[in-house]
């Protein structure tokens, strides 16, 4: 098992020799270093982008990728307008709350076109509505994950807000202060859900937050300086990203095997690949139709809208400002 540190190259110093005949590769032909903010530390869900010394995703095309983590995509997002990241890897509640406070930022790549969030307790709680919150406490991975933003949501449905209930900020693995007690529900993802019943949670009931608004769970962020820069850059570390969970979803299994050595929770094998299939179809556009990457202006816009109908926003957002998908043209074609 190799350690696990707090800021990980999922690159080496290597360089494929690579010619101006290959549209993938920078046409400078040296190493290129680009960061991601992480929302979380380096789970497995994410094997696509912590592998590259072994498979060579990035390293290929002349991409050294260093990973930043995070707790929640708040955090994310702080780290891209600190500099101490080029890249987000966060949720677009953390995305509408920076627009919101007047940060210039573009949105180039849809990770997860489907919300992969929800709200769990267990059946003795008889918590199965969002109204049932009211007055109980409520965990969540921390006050700027995207485990809050979609509580939010779904308690503003009931006519409720976060001041009916008492939150928690309990940490990644959450579930164990809902199996001790120490919280009613705790909001949580669907691999975060999975993850808790291999451990014990026993028969729960889920609140699921697409049922309210199905928006995407993560999408990658940038800066509109740091776009404006390097819209090269940025390009080949997306074809390089896209082809990485191109191959996760074609090969679960070695993905699973992998995740062993490179995820911090990645011990167990056979629960690495039920976490890497939940991942791999929230992934995908369409059942009929991948389209990886694709940023839905109407979708993206729909969620920003719903957070300004409820409060959770000041302003109302124009996402066309926003969003630039960068590989639309490629998809296109």
């Amino acid at each position: 098992m190799r350690k696990i540190v707090c800021m990980i190259l999922c690159t080496s110093f290597i360089l494929f020799a690579c010619s101006t005949a290959s549209e993938d590769v920078l046409k400078n032909e040296k190493i290129e270093k680009i960061s991601i903010a992480n929302w979380s530390k380096l789970i497995t869900e994410q094997t696509n982008l912590l592998v590259d010394e072994e498979k060579g995703f990035f390293s290929k095309k002349g991409l050294e990728v260093e990973i930043v983590p995070g707790n929640g995509g708040g955090d994310a997002i702080k780290n891209i307008l600190s500099g101490n990241a080029d890249i987000a890897f966060t949720d677009p509640g953390s995305l509408f709350f920076a627009l919101d406070q007047g940060e210039k930022l573009k949105v180039i790549y849809n990770i997860y076109p489907q919300n992969v969030f929800n709200i769990v307790s267990l059946k003795e709680n008889n918590l199965t509505r969002p109204e049932d919150l009211k007055g109980k406490t409520v965990g969540v991975y921390s006050l700027s994950s995207g485990t809050r933003q979609n509580l939010l949501i779904a308690l503003h449905q009931a006519g409720l807000t976060e001041n009916d209930v008492k939150i928690v900020e309990t940490g990644l693995l959450n579930f164990a202060p809902l199996i001790q007690g120490q919280v009613d529900a705790t909001a949580a993802t669907d691999t975060g859900l999975y993850t808790g019943q291999q451990k014990g949670l026993g028969e729960v009931d889920v609140i699921e937050v697409k049922e309210y608004l199905n928006m995407p769970s993560d999408v990658f962020v940038v800066t509109e300086k740091y776009y404006k820069e390097n819209e090269a850059l940025l390009k080949a570390f997306l074809r390089s990203y896209k082809e990485s969970a191109e191959w996760m979803i074609e090969n679960p299994d070695e993905a699973a095997e992998l995740a062993a050595e490179y995820a911090i929770d990645g011990q167990n094998t056979a629960m690495n690949l039920e976490i890497i299939k939940l991942r791999n179809k929230s992934s995908i556009y369409k059942a009929d139709d991948y389209r990886l990457g694709e940023v839905d202006p109407v979708i993206l816009q729909d969620a920003a809208d719903t957070y300004f109908e409820l409060g959770l926003i000041k302003k109302k957002l124009d996402m066309n400002e926003v969003i630039n998908d960068l590989l639309y043209e490629e998809r296109e074609s």
